[in-house]
């Protein structure tokens, strides 16, 4: 996204080829931003500027992407071309309106469904100014939203937070050469910036690590060295409850990699007890909670969440869908409004649906490495969306899965 809008080239590797950020990409071009790639990771993105994007002829469709959707929502508000943005049942379903309703206060003409939810439908040649914005919830994609839109504002846009999120889009800006003041838990741009384009190296992604990091610790004689994961303080929730519970956990070869710190991380199989998860890590590991469920299924005693209502309205119901899917396999799995009470116990197998949520689908997946019996899992193809390869990389770790194609 910021490559798009850079003066000059921006030549990117490490770039994960899943289908969220090709459909980002396909929107981009469709815009009429040339990138050469992706090649084995390579994208090279030749800037247009800040002005320089046209309007594309047919609506943009994101697929399952909701951060694609809210972020582009922010970024295109500033245009002066009228877009659509679309996508697929599962995103036509998440809530827009913390987005839209901001992104009006600042100017944009926007406008979601009755219901709050896509097609985006943005009108061009608005002109926004920057709004001093309390996020009711913690979430990184409204702020990054709001942050792009502030780009094309007049004076200063500022964004509080009431629990730190993923600083990924300051730490971008900043690499990019774009002005960005932190001050606490706010942030603000100021509308009068420009981006350079420069060379990026994207480590390897921590929330799709987090499968993996379970899997090693629920599975007896497991010992897993995961290579070159990022581990921004704002996305190491999933870590810090991991050691709560007792995993054998270890970074190693701490480093910094285009302004994100970077670690190896080893995990050795480990009894598991469970725990109070602090409410202060939720925004940290919210997308690891599926993998975070599963380690709790595997636990001595119970583990109990809460704050953690956001996982209602991610590509499904992660709190129901998990604790339907672990109650099938025999645990004791209780859903509340704002989180789960999982006591640990003896899984066993069962036939569950991933409700088209890929964290869900490869959550369940580590689920088989502990069951007494086969564990089916329906509607995976979205896996594809954050992890393609996924079922290689399992295979390759020494897990028995087999993966058949859906019934026509």
């Amino acid at each position: 996204m910021l490559g798009a809008l850079a003066e000059g080239d921006t030549k990117i590797s490490g770039f994960l080829e899943g289908e969220d950020t090709l459909a980002t990409l396909a929107a981009f071009r469709a815009m009429g931003v040339r990138a050469e790639g992706p090649d084995g990771g390579d994208l090279l993105i030749h800037g247009m500027g800040r002005q320089g994007l046209r309007c594309p002829e047919e609506p943009l469709y994101l697929g399952n992407s909701g951060t694609s959707m809210r972020l582009l929502a922010g970024l295109l508000a500033g245009q002066d071309f009228d877009v659509v943005l679309t996508g697929d049942a599962s995103l036509s379903t998440r809530p827009m309106r913390r987005v839209t309703e901001p992104l009006a206060a600042m100017g944009a003409d926007i406008e979601a469904s009755e219901n709050g939810t896509p097609p985006l439908r943005i009108r061009g040649g608005a002109c926004l100014r920057g709004i001093e914005y309390r996020m009711p919830v913690a979430s990184a994609q409204v702020k990054s939203c709001l942050l792009l839109a502030g780009l094309y504002a007049q004076g200063r846009t500022c964004v509080s937070e009431p629990a730190p999120t993923r600083d990924h889009t300051e730490r971008m800006l900043r690499g990019f050469g774009y002005p960005v003041v932190v001050e606490g838990n706010r942030v603000c741009v100021d509308g009068s910036g420009g981006l350079t384009g420069g060379v990026l190296e994207v480590p390897a992604d921590i929330s799709s690590a987090a499968f993996f990091m379970v899997g090693a610790a629920i599975a007896s004689g497991s010992e897993l060295l995961l290579e070159h994961v990022g581990v921004n303080p704002t996305r190491t929730g999933v870590i810090e409850i991991l050691r709560l519970m007792g995993a054998d956990l270890t970074l190693a070869k701490e480093r910094q990699v285009g302004g994100e710190p970077v670690a190896d991380i080893r995990v050795r199989s480990s009894p598991l007890k469970g725990v109070r998860i602090p409410e202060r890590l939720v925004p940290l590991a919210i997308d690891e909670f599926p993998a975070v469920f599963v380690a709790a299924a595997c636990a001595e005693g119970e583990t109990v969440l809460t704050g953690a209502q956001e996982l209602r309205v991610k590509e499904s119901d992660r709190i129901e869908v998990m604790a339907n899917g672990l109650s099938t396999l025999g645990i004791d799995a209780r859903p509340t409004g704002d989180g789960m009470i999982i006591r640990g116990g003896v899984m066993g197998g069962g036939e569950l649906d991933s409700y088209g949520d890929h964290r869900v689908a490869m959550a369940f997946s580590m689920a088989g490495l502990r069951a007494r019996d086969t564990v089916v899992i329906k509607d995976c193809a979205n896996v594809n969306t954050s992890f393609p390869g996924f079922a290689s990389v399992v295979h390759q770790a020494g897990s028995n899965m087999l993966v058949e194609p859906s019934p026509s």
